[in-house]
């Protein structure tokens, strides 16, 4: 992210809210992209290919001023500001930030974690691009992406009112896919709290002794009892 650095397109309004850098990068220069790759990203490939190159990874906060620090006299800071853009918002780089990864620095090392909002606005616009897979109708997409969106609110360990004050989206289409997806996520916590309270109430030494006398999976139910002590956490 050059927003860190960025995420996604600026014509998003939830990607400029979750992007305090975005703002003070140029537009995209979609005419460069049909050309071919921009030439500092080129140069950016050859020095970090790690980063850069065939796998990309989500990038550290301060990204930019890092690379000036460190090749302020072989890189143009105007081209380099055009590249980060192309680069951030292209959808590798943020299927690379949907995928929860850690932010990296220029030595490839995982330095920070990626917070839950960089994480949802990346889902969402990468949503938005993708075609629905074979056989998949658009109403099995939407589904899917609400279950993803929360999954990713589950692992955040907020509460429904943090996690949409975080998502902070304006887009109407967005606010109600998230809201659905949160919604969602509140049926499961449902059957996570029932599942923890016949547990409790079974006498079953283990989570797989429980399991095995209810002909569930095991592991469903280690997830559902461990998202049940998460909730309680969060309402102490």
């Amino acid at each position: 992210f050059l927003c860190s650095l960025g995420c996604l397109p600026m014509t998003d309004t939830t990607a400029a809210a979750a992007s305090p850098e975005a703002s003070t990068l140029p537009p995209a220069n979609t005419a460069a992209v049909k050309r071919g790759p921009h030439p500092v990203l080129l140069q950016l490939a050859q020095l970090y290919p790690a980063l850069f190159g065939a796998t990309v990874q989500p990038l550290k906060r301060g990204i930019f001023q890092d690379l000036l620090a460190a090749h302020g006299e072989a890189l143009d800071k105007a081209g380099l500001k055009v590249a980060m853009a192309i680069h951030t918002r292209s959808t590798r780089y943020l299927q690379a930030v949907a995928s929860g990864a850690q932010r990296h620095d220029l030595q490839g090392n995982a330095v920070e974690p990626m917070a839950p909002e960089h994480v949802l606005h990346a889902v969402l616009e990468v949503f938005k691009r993708r075609k629905p897979r074979p056989g998949e109708t658009v109403e099995e997409q939407q589904q899917r992406l609400q279950r993803r969106i929360a999954q990713l609110f589950m692992d955040s360990g907020l509460t429904r009112e943090a996690f949409l004050e975080r998502a902070n989206s304006k887009e109407p289409k967005a606010l109600e896919t998230i809201t659905a997806a949160l919604d969602y996520a509140a049926e499961q916590d449902a059957r996570a709290e029932a599942v923890q309270r016949s547990f409790a109430a079974s006498g079953a030494a283990t989570p797989a002794a429980f399991a095995q006398m209810y002909g569930m999976h095991p592991k469903a139910v280690e997830r559902q009892l461990a998202r049940a002590a998460q909730l309680q956490n969060l309402k102490s």
